[in-house]
């Protein structure tokens, strides 16, 4: 039973170019495990703390060397000498460390760091690829992937409420062929922005930023897209959205017009924002929306849940912020169905497996999920793989922090070979 030699942090640049914590778990053996944490730019409330300097001359504040100094000068003196195949017991000992309910005195970044190298290093010590080693013998399921292919809200400067638009590869056989589905919808939606003269950058998830008018013109390009790609809506790929819509509540209202100053899009209260929403699912080929009510709108929740809880996915991401007392109590007040798996949220790869198995044995879908800051750490594939989850987001199939996660579900297909099973869509 090989034991931790030597724990070291370090200070590396994430996908914005903003600084994050990487952490190297060294076994006596000199067996190497390595991972580097994401951040969010549109954050839930509840989220797990994540440590920054604050030194406005150094990174504009955003520096890590705070946690990079909690990590060697703390928590590695603790954990040198235990044995790398106690997860658990490493998780629990650093949150004893912490204290706090947030992690807000080590920092969530740099524990959660150590909590995924540690558990690399281990199926490296045990020479069995990661997804096995987290879950076991009967991890086969490929998650059908959603991918962002127009950007709004927090992550792109175009004038649209909503955060994220993503398409669904349904009906497709394989992991390889879903991708290749996205793909082709992707080309042709950036052919169709090309001929309109609008802009085909991305934003931070890869999508395309366009300037479009509307909610419904992003929609209805969209729908284009999939129409000129050949493929059914509904039938062959569906639509999925983040409304994000914590980032533009306030006043007990929706004030969609926070990111778009077109006159249709004004402020709207939480009956009429659900009636807006359930307008959409009716006219488009939408199958899920995420955050679709305020992080704290409860009320709105349970309004939005009766209303079209039955018809698609309904996903709590700043609602749960992963964490199990707040999945808790989503199941008591029976709002939303499914929920966003993001493991910086609350911090530690054991917390993260307990909320997974709670909204299983609820029966509530887990979507792993990456950040808009992210890197080309790739352990949220071998996480979905492991734990046979359904859906994986990870961002458009453009930028390699997007596509590492991708090549890394290619590869875990091609290794299980005939023994592998696409996810697909199965909510209705």
């Amino acid at each position: 039973m090989s034991k931790i030699k030597n724990i070291q942090a370090r200070q590396i640049l994430d996908s914005r170019g903003n600084p994050t914590i990487e952490v190297d778990v060294i076994t006596k053996n000199n067996i190497l495990g390595r991972a580097s944490i994401p951040s969010g730019a549109s954050k839930g409330k509840n989220e797990a703390f994540e440590l920054r300097d604050c030194n406005k001359e150094f990174f504009f504040g955003k520096g890590v060397l705070k946690a990079i100094k909690n990590v060697n000068n703390i928590i590695a003196p603790e954990l040198i000498g235990k044995s790398i195949l106690d997860q658990i017991y490493i998780d629990k000992l650093m949150l004893e460390l912490d204290g706090t309910n947030n992690k807000k005195r080590l920092g969530a970044n740099a524990i959660l760091a150590i909590s995924i190298a540690t558990a690399k290093a281990a199926a490296n010590e045990l020479k069995i690829p990661l997804y096995k080693y987290i879950g076991g013998i009967y991890s086969y399921l490929l998650p059908t992937p959603l991918i962002n292919i127009i950007n709004g809200g927090r992550h792109s400067n175009a004038p649209i409420a909503f955060q994220e638009f993503m398409i669904v590869p349904i009906k497709a056989n394989s992991f390889l062929e879903a991708l290749q589905m996205g793909h082709k919808v992707f080309y042709q939606l950036k052919y169709i922005l090309n001929k309109k003269g609008l802009s085909t950058s991305v934003g931070d998830e890869g999508g395309f930023s366009p300037n479009l008018n509307s909610i419904e013109d992003v929609l209805d390009n969209i729908l284009e897209a999939i129409h000129m790609a050949n493929y059914e809506p509904y039938d062959q790929i569906g639509i999925a959205i983040d409304c994000a819509s914590s980032e533009f509540y306030s006043n007990n209202q929706y004030d969609y017009s926070k990111f778009s100053k077109k006159i249709e899009d004004s402020k709207k209260s939480r009956e009429d924002h659900v009636k807006y929403l359930s307008y959409l699912i009716k006219k488009y080929p939408i199958i899920s929306i995420e955050d679709g009510m305020d992080q704290n709108d409860w009320e709105g929740w349970k309004l939005l849940t009766n209303e079209i809880g039955n018809q698609i996915q309904l996903v709590g991401d700043d609602l749960f912020v992963t964490q199990l007392n707040k999945l808790k109590k989503g199941i008591e007040k029976k709002v939303a169905n499914s929920i966003l798996i993001k493991l910086n949220q609350v911090g530690t790869l054991t917390e993260t497996i307990e909320t997974i198995n709670a909204a299983k044995k609820n029966k509530y879908r887990n979507i792993i999920s990456h950040r808009s800051g992210d890197t080309e750490d790739f352990f949220i594939a071998d996480l979905s793989v492991g734990f046979n989850i359904e859906q994986i987001k990870t961002g458009s199939i453009c930028r390699s922090e997007r596509t590492s996660k991708y090549n890394q579900l290619l590869r875990i297909e091609n290794t299980l070979g005939k023994y592998s099973c696409y996810s697909g869509w199965n909510f209705i």
